[in-house]
């Protein structure tokens, strides 16, 4: 019987099963033959809160420090500068951080916009939380604990991926181990009604096919963006489990569709672009392995030199996107296209096709 990470009811359904799944933080190395240890993968939604959220998980964090994408730098400095406009991040007040374990941060940004670091637990004017939240296991308690750090009248700037974009764009591997929770902005407002926190303002970002940041603060009204998004969210059933559990339709179509295309490529030169946890997931349930794939370029040097959990793929570095130039390059994190190819101007052109994963 599973138990709601965030109001602890038990009355719910699994909306999204991947089978057997390796860790995704766990990039062995190139030379290890495995196997890799694997455990099941499974996305719950809960029929009173209308939380998404992980099932089972390895508690492994051994993932390699990756390269924070420019695509993530521009989101986090539009965001800033929206929240200076805003007047929420100003001169003078403060400001305490949740991190994300990927890495990133928004402090250097807001210390630029005037605003001072607080040292330890003491409140703030301003709390972030960057994708921050989702790694919770524990997720009511974690934002008890988020809402703790604020002072009078200060506010909990939550960011988070949206469930809605993830239904609507068929993106079943963005589950995976360690993420412990999925929100719709229906939820996570709920979520932070369970620590006195209430919605004010909010702003959509394009980031991941769908990001929202959400202002909550014990004495906020909605206002009418806030207010749209909610109702445009429950109006597309993202708090209805059979609409969240059609993600589980979209796996067998999406690990079709990139097998076929990379067998129609066979004897081509193929990379993979982004040891993305997301690429775990696909290669895993698609059995894309070193025989369709010989290889994938990630940017971090942590993980080159390294494998793909669950596969025999290994993790190179992005010489291979050049020394010879691919016929087709296989992107796992769509967001990463522009600056990739920015990057690599030798890749545009006819003679190169870009596959999304």
């Amino acid at each position: 019987m599973t138990t709601c990470r965030a109001c602890g009811a038990t009355d719910g359904e699994i909306v999204l099963d991947l089978g057997e799944q390796p860790p995704c933080d766990l990039f062995p190395p190139a030379a290890d033959p495995g196997p890799d240890p694997v455990w099941p993968l499974r996305m719950w939604m809960c029929a009173r809160c209308a939380l998404a959220q992980l099932v089972e998980d390895p508690g492994t964090a051994e993932e390699p420090a990756g390269v924070e994408p420019k695509a993530l730098t521009d989101q986090a400095a539009d965001a800033v500068g929206r929240l200076v406009r805003a007047g929420i991040a100003r001169p003078g007040a403060t400001v305490a951080e949740f991190g994300s374990p990927h890495g990133g941060s928004w402090l250097p940004l807001l210390r630029d916009a005037g605003m001072r670091e607080t040292a330890g637990d003491e409140p703030a004017d301003v709390v972030v939380d960057s994708f921050g939240l989702m790694h919770e296991p524990d997720q009511r308690a974690a934002m008890a604990r988020r809402a703790a750090r604020l002072a009078p009248g200060g506010a909990l700037l939550m960011q988070f991926h949206s469930l809605a974009a993830i239904v609507a764009g068929g993106q079943w591997n963005a589950l995976r181990h360690g993420h412990f929770a999925y929100y719709s902005a229906p939820a996570a407002i709920t979520l932070a009604a369970s620590a006195g926190l209430h919605p004010g303002r909010s702003w959509a970002f394009d980031l991941y096919g769908g990001t929202v940041l959400l202002e909550l603060r014990r004495d906020a009204e909605p206002d009418e963006t806030t207010t749209a998004l909610v109702a445009a969210e429950r109006a597309a059933g993202v708090t209805q489990i059979p609409v969240v559990a059609g993600l589980g339709r979209a796996v067998d179509a999406g690990c079709d569709r990139v097998v076929t295309r990379l067998r129609e490529l066979a004897g081509r030169r193929v990379v993979g672009y982004g040891a993305a946890s997301r690429a775990v997931v696909l290669l895993r349930r698609a059995r894309i392995d070193v025989d369709l794939l010989p290889e994938i370029a990630d940017v971090s040097p942590a993980k080159q030199g390294r494998r793909m959990p669950g596969t025999r793929i290994p993790v190179v570095s992005t010489d291979a996107l050049t020394h010879p130039i691919p016929q087709a390059v296989l992107l796992f994190v769509p967001d990463l296209e522009p600056e990739v190819r920015a990057a690599f101007p030798q890749l545009d052109g006819d003679h190169c096709e870009w596959i999304p994963g």
